[in-house]
């Protein structure tokens, strides 16, 4: 995209500095496909990825060379899908993990794949499945924000950008107004 400016006067200057600041600002918004990202990492999945969503997109600080990612992705398609992979620059290896507790003991094992089923949403998060990133290459730093793309079978790559954060993104809450028949 180029716009070009011709603007000469003190004011009109300034017009063009807001403007391309506007510009710049809005280009961190947009997905290389050209749609628009919404904030906390959320993209709704279209065109090759159509049925898909992933929100809630987040990483702790990290303290050492190695840190947690953490989404929601839920398939409003009619068939299943599957996440084979996660890529990106942020670190040396990126895998799908599972932690599990094994009476006292914590167990964390790599996932070859996460299956997810039409109509339903699958979470990483903290104390379960996560993105586990091996090899940083830089800190991540509260406020900053890093691009992954989860693979999958059939959507194939869904760009997302992680927000890095020290505690979970809030979810809305779900309206309950209709369970106050129901003995709830």
């Amino acid at each position: 995209m180029r716009i070009f400016f011709k603007l000469t006067s003190a004011s009109s200057l300034a017009l063009r500095a807001c403007l391309v600041t506007g510009l710049v600002l809005m280009a961190g918004a947009v997905r290389a496909d050209g749609h628009l990202a919404s904030e906390h990492g959320a993209m709704q999945a279209d065109g090759a990825h159509k049925g898909l969503s992933v929100e809630n997109v987040w990483a702790r600080p990290s303290t050492g060379k190695t840190g947690a990612a953490y989404f929601a992705v839920t398939n409003h398609g009619a068939s299943g899908d599957v996440l084979t992979g996660i890529t990106g620059d942020v670190a040396d290896k990126i895998e799908l993990h599972d932690m599990t507790m094994d009476g006292n003991i914590m167990r964390m094992r790599k996932l070859d794949a996460l299956a997810v089923a039409a109509g339903e949403t699958v979470a990483a998060a903290p104390g379960g499945k996560h993105v586990m990133l091996i090899g940083l290459k830089a800190p991540l730093v509260e406020g900053e924000t890093f691009p992954l793309t989860l693979v999958f079978e059939k959507a194939g790559d869904v760009p997302v950008i992680v927000h890095v954060q020290a505690k979970p993104i809030p979810v809305k809450p779900a309206d309950m107004s209709g369970m106050k028949d129901m003995g709830h």
